[in-house]
């Protein structure tokens, strides 16, 4: 009996699996099919932005210093090893916008955003405000969620520029203000190495497909959360946990497509 149930509690977690999933690209389709309210109404998407995107720059850009300033530091301790202090700025600008830009900003995102997103929209069907606008015949998806899915869309590339501009920033001071390497080599080394097509195209595409997979995913856990305190507590919990893996997930993907000719 103990195997049976075993069996039927790995049975009943698959299908629920298998069914949350066909539910979230629904849902993703739905968002897609209704997104012509949030251009019509530009204005639900831009408080939406600032909501998800102004109110994220303080952590974006306090951490995009403090991870640059790392980098510079590291990156010199290294490259000194070989002689090669003057190309400290390659380094850190490679390594900002191929990787850590995208994929930090993301995980902060999902932290931040993510999480609030998923925290208003449960709270918002645990106040039972989903179902008065089912039954004003005003579509949820186009009202809430649509507007909610563009402001992810558009504030998540943005902020990976901001990122790794303050990351380029923070590798700056350190190696040039504080270490002394030379700031025209700095400067040049970093021009010559870093290519806008492929380097800062490939960066923004990650940062828009991490968007993407952010957005969907806070969104569609606080619209399928419980109407409870808990089932809202879990779905915030989910969002950054899933969002986190699947940012780490999507990087190692893109990035085998994108750098395989490196």
């Amino acid at each position: 009996m103990a195997i049976v149930r075993s069996l039927r509690g790995i049975g009943n977690r698959v299908v629920n699996a298998v069914w949350r999933t066909g539910y979230g690209a629904r849902f993703f389709l739905m968002t897609l099919f209704y997104s012509g309210m949030s251009f019509r109404r530009f204005r639900l998407t831009v408080r939406e932005m600032f909501f998800s995107g102004v109110m994220s720059l303080i952590i974006i850009l306090v951490a995009g210093m403090f991870v640059g300033m790392v980098l510079g530091l590291q990156g010199y301790e290294t490259l000194k090893r070989y002689g090669s202090e003057s190309a400290l700025g390659s380094l850190v600008a490679l390594s900002l916008v191929r990787e850590l830009g995208p994929v930090l900003a993301a995980l902060l995102f999902a932290s931040r955003a993510g999480s609030a997103m998923t925290a208003e929209i449960g709270l918002m069907k645990a106040t039972e405000q989903i179902d008065a606008m089912e039954l004003m015949a005003v579509n949820p998806i186009a009202r809430v969620v649509a507007p909610r899915f563009w402001a992810g869309v558009i504030s998540m590339p943005l902020l990976a520029a901001l990122f790794s501009a303050m990351g380029v920033f923070g590798g700056y001071v350190v190696g040039v203000v504080l270490i002394g390497v030379d700031e025209g080599s700095f400067w040049s080394q970093m021009q010559s190495a870093v290519d806008f097509q492929h380097d800062v195209l490939n960066g923004v595409i990650k940062s828009f497909v991490f968007g993407v997979a952010v957005t969907v995913i806070a969104l569609f856990e606080g619209y399928d959360a419980p109407p409870t305190a808990e089932g809202v507590s879990g779905a915030t919990t989910r969002t950054v946990v899933q969002s986190s893996l699947v940012i780490l997930m999507l990087d190692f993907i893109l990035t085998a497509f994108m750098f395989r000719g490196d």
